[in-house]
């Protein structure tokens, strides 16, 4: 009788709140596959908490306080990473140096500069680094994506993305948020991301871009709203607004097609009965029966996304969610925060070495000071 594939070792870097719950949960999830046997953080307390949360859970985790130590004496096959945004960069770098695929929560990096290094070492290395976009997992994701892909929905029109969240004082009282050197920018770079890094998902690739930003509320470097319009390759336009200023908290994606409207409206994750489809007048109604979603409920979460990973990883390709189709996420960023410094639409792939905002997103305006 033959056995079964020896399950992958894995190790998490950061034992805070997004990798305690989120992560420890996925692993948990797939524990056929993979298995966590080792943590690392420069907090001995917090690293203690954790390896005793997930002793509860029938996992013994050995703890590290140095992530070279723990690569050079566990030999990890996969790293997951939920450290602050400043650290991804090393961090995903040594881990695929190393020789063990990456699993980062967003963002991947802080610049088109820093993901090209990535790109670099993954070049270097043969494994993979994916970033953590869970939105585009689950049943209802794939389905809208499908659809729209095939033309069911006819051709792409007009779309709004909306991620109006609200964060008070005590959250930016966090030293690293905030600021362009460690978070990379505000809500455009923390929050609106998962949605438009979505839009992107549903929509292919973007063309133009035009955009404003504003810090109206919180005393950070960066902005706390920002605005776009969009222009994809299809032809398609859209908006795009990332706030943390809305009290009445939403993220929201619409897609207006020829056939159909779309929308998925949630807050931090969805499942089939987020997602609506709506048929134009003309549109037979058995057609617009088989638009609705699957039977199957997969929510969109971090374990979702970590079962596509592995199913990647057994196959030997590619993962989602890494290579240019992460690039492209990082890339809109840095467009938007170009077009909205400069007053210019900016298109893409004209962000490149020796642009100020290949090297940061506030390209060359570190004392931005917006007009009110």
């Amino acid at each position: 009788m033959s056995q079964p594939p020896a399950r992958l070792r894995a190790a998490v870097v950061g034992t805070g709140a997004i990798v305690t719950g989120s992560h420890l949960s996925a692993l948990r999830a797939h524990a056929d596959r993979v298995e966590l046997v080792a943590a690392v953080d420069v907090d001995p307390g917090r690293l203690d908490a954790f390896r005793a949360t997930a002793a509860d859970q029938g996992m013994t985790v050995q703890g590290f306080g140095s992530l070279d130590t723990m690569l050079t004496t566990v030999r990890p096959d996969l790293v997951l990473i939920g450290t602050p945004p400043s650290l991804h960069r090393e961090q995903t770098v040594a881990a695929l140096t190393a020789g063990a695929w990456v699993l980062c929560e967003k963002p991947l990096c802080l610049s088109l500069a820093e993901y090209d290094e990535i790109a670099a070492a993954e070049e270097k290395s043969g494994a993979y680094a994916s970033v953590v976009f869970q939105h585009r997992y689950g049943s209802g994701a794939a389905h809208a994506r499908g659809l729209i892909a095939g033309g069911e929905l006819g051709a792409p029109l007009v779309a709004h993305c909306q991620t109006t969240w609200h964060r008070d004082r005590a959250y930016y009282a966090v030293p690293w948020r905030g600021r362009w050197s460690t978070e990379g920018g505000g809500p455009t770079m923390g929050h609106g991301i998962h949605q438009y890094d979505l839009l992107l998902h549903l929509l292919g690739g973007w063309s133009e871009i035009r955009a404003m930003a504003s810090r109206l509320v919180h005393e950070t470097e960066s902005e706390d709203v920002s605005t776009a319009l969009v222009r994809f390759e299809s032809g398609a336009l859209a908006t795009v607004v990332n706030s943390v200023l809305s009290p009445d908290e939403v993220s929201r994606i619409r897609i207006d097609c020829a056939d159909a409207t779309v929308e998925l409206t949630h807050l931090y994750g969805h499942s089939n009965a987020d997602w609506v489809y709506t048929p134009a007048p003309h549109v037979p109604a058995e057609r617009a029966e088989a638009w609705r979603t699957p039977a199957a409920d997969v929510p969109s979460s971090h374990a979702a996304q970590l079962g596509a990973l592995l199913d990647a990883r057994e196959a030997g390709v590619r993962p989602p969610g890494s290579g240019p189709d992460a690039r492209r996420t990082v890339e809109f960023a840095a467009a938007l925060y170009k077009a909205a410094f400069s007053g210019q639409p900016v298109l893409a792939g004209g962000i490149a070495p020796g642009d100020p905002y290949y090297t940061a997103m506030h390209g060359d305006h570190p004392d931005w000071s917006p007009q009110r």
